[in-house]
């Protein structure tokens, strides 16, 4: 008796045994070699941003102890915490990307042979480069308006808090280059899945006398 994996109820839901294997698996490829060049560029990129998660930490826990401890609170710690964490979370986004482990519904893209699939590929990065593509417009009105000043003059956008540090500004402009470079990397995806060979799954495939 056989059974489909999209029926498994021992499957976490928008998985299959293929999906679990893949991840349970150290000598699996992390970094899927559509990605190209700049995929591997933003892989390596990552422990910078992890590393900056770890600081962030280490912030908080610098100032619990100097406020509860030496009743002497920092006037940056917050700010900094929360501008390493934006940073993070930001990067997060073109990180998942490059590795292909970005969030999708995977019912239909299950159910299909590797043919279709090759297909899907193409049209699903093609439509997230546009929609980032939209999102690069965005950011670049939010940085004109956070970077620069009505006369034309460079004038970071600030926090207004006590420290007052320009990590507003910092962060959009972040935004914009992560967007930016997000639409490349989703076009570079739609032209390698594009330039891939057409696979044949084993019940398309004519049978062998």
């Amino acid at each position: 008796m056989t059974h489909t994996p999209h029926h498994d109820p021992e499957l976490p839901l928008g998985t299959s045994e293929g999906n679990v294997a893949e991840l349970m698996d150290d000598n699996a490829p992390v970094l899927p070699a559509e990605s190209g060049l700049l995929g591997r560029i933003v892989n390596r990129l990552g422990i910078i941003f992890a590393v900056g998660f770890l600081c962030s930490m280490a912030a908080l826990i610098f100032e619990i102890c100097m406020r509860h401890i030496f009743d002497a609170p920092t006037i940056w710690a917050h700010e900094t915490t929360t501008f390493l964490c934006a940073m993070g979370f930001v990067f997060a986004g073109l990180f998942c990307a490059s590795r292909n482990q970005h969030i999708r519904v995977v019912i239909i893209y299950d159910m299909v042979g590797p043919g279709a699939r090759r297909v899907l590929n193409i049209i699903i990065s093609l439509i997230c480069a546009l929609s980032t593509g939209f999102f690069s417009f965005a950011a670049w009105l939010m940085v004109k308006k956070a970077a620069f000043a009505p006369t034309g003059d460079i004038r970071l956008e600030t926090s207004g808090s006590a420290w007052n540090p320009p990590f507003p500004a910092i962060i959009k402009i972040f935004m914009l280059v992560v967007m930016a470079v997000l639409t490349v990397q989703f076009l570079i995806l739609a032209w390698n899945y594009f330039r891939q060979k057409p696979e044949i799954s084993a019940s398309e495939a004519p049978a062998r006398r």
